[in-house]
């Protein structure tokens, strides 16, 4: 990578804080989203609510720093930051991302939570990975972590909002995001890695900002659940230009988790 665009990257941490057919056909198909979800029973919000309440009093608002081992990294969490031994979306992905060759790729992960995925793009090729997160300690722990598996030079953490704070150019050849599976108020910081906002204000612009900064040829790998307003998803992924394919899912007892592939249209 230029020294120069290196520098500037760098510099940024101070500035700034389904279609089963088409899917299988490899077709790209926005609309692929919105057909996947559907509406909850009571027994399954009711479980939804009580999985909230346990995550968010016993780990989400925890006050120590964890060590935890996940993906194959050692990583240490701070508090409000997303624990990925607990919350097993973080794993599934990084084990997507260990059958990708992004040798020589520039890569963002937008919400990096301890940085595992941004980790695990580093330990699949990637020349340099700009990891960030509004949450400052989400940051801190991204930049640990790089640090203690040996990765430090290939991924810096930083506090923004989205991509909000890079340059809108054609830059990156690959974007990662798992974001908040669930609308509704975060009540703080914390909440933040589990509530994206009423109808996913938080991450709305996502797509439409990573539209501006994906390179030719360039795509974006997104994890949603089952409990994700798919709908919305899909109109957000539609409007902002890209296609969407589905090309894993995971089961689990309450929901699934999904991956897509998003491309430009």
């Amino acid at each position: 990578m230029p020294p120069d665009r290196l520098k500037e990257l760098s510099e940024m941490d101070q500035r700034t804080p389904h279609d089963a057919v088409e899917a299988a056909l490899g077709r790209s198909t926005a609309g692929a989203l919105g057909r996947k979800g559907g509406p909850h029973s009571l027994l399954r919000r009711a479980l939804r609510g009580f999985i909230h309440f346990f995550s968010y009093h016993l780990i989400l608002s925890r006050k120590n720093i964890r060590v935890s081992h996940a993906a194959g990294f050692r990583l240490l969490v701070r508090p409000t930051v997303f624990h990925p031994k607990f919350f097993i979306s973080s794993e599934r992905f990084a084990e997507f991302i260990d059958t990708l060759d992004l040798s020589g790729k520039l890569v963002a992960e937008v919400g990096t939570g301890s940085g595992i995925l941004a980790l695990a793009a580093a330990r699949a090729g990637a020349k340099l990975v700009v990891a960030t997160d509004i949450n400052p300690n989400a940051a801190l722990s991204a930049n640990e972590n790089a640090h203690g598996n040996g990765l430090g030079d290939r991924v810096t953490g930083v506090c923004m909002n989205l991509l909000a704070a890079i340059p809108p150019r054609p830059l990156f050849d690959v974007i990662l995001s798992s974001p908040p599976k669930h609308a509704g108020e975060p009540k703080n910081l914390a909440d933040r890695g589990w509530h994206a906002g009423p109808a996913y204000r938080d991450i709305s612009a996502l797509f439409d900002q990573a539209r501006e900064r994906l390179a030719p040829g360039g795509r974006i790998y997104l994890m949603v659940s089952s409990d994700t307003d798919l709908t919305l998803f899909s109109s957000l992924i539609e409007k902002a230009g890209f296609g969407a394919r589905e090309i894993r899912e995971h089961s689990l007892v309450v929901e699934s988790l999904i991956i897509y592939e998003l491309l430009p249209r």
